[in-house]
């Protein structure tokens, strides 16, 4: 997926490339915060971190999530580059956005 959304333009962070690999959800959560970077995720359990924020009010810069069988790669792939380029990262600040659209 994230060689071909950088084909089509997308700025696109890895967690292994970013050398975060095996990383806890809460860490990833973090460093996407640091980085001020929308997260895309298949994981079930970011969605529990992601709650437990809001709940707390303790703000995030967004997820986008896709289950695994209800969207396929090229689905999220073509999702995600209209989410990149349609909206701004602080639209999606504190919430979880679900593919596909």
């Amino acid at each position: 997926m994230a060689r071909e959304l950088r084909r089509r333009g997308v700025d696109v962070l890895t967690v292994v490339e970013d050398g975060r690999g095996g990383t806890s959800d809460s860490a990833v959560l973090d460093r996407a915060i640091q980085l001020g970077r929308v997260l895309f995720t298949q994981d079930d359990d970011l969605l529990v971190e992601a709650q437990r924020r809001q709940e707390a009010a303790t703000s995030f810069p967004g997820i986008i999530y896709a289950h695994p069988m209800r969207a396929s790669i090229a689905e999220c792939v073509n999702d995600l580059e209209i989410v990149a380029k349609a909206m701004e990262p602080l639209e999606m600040a504190d919430r979880v956005w679900f593919l596909p659209l």
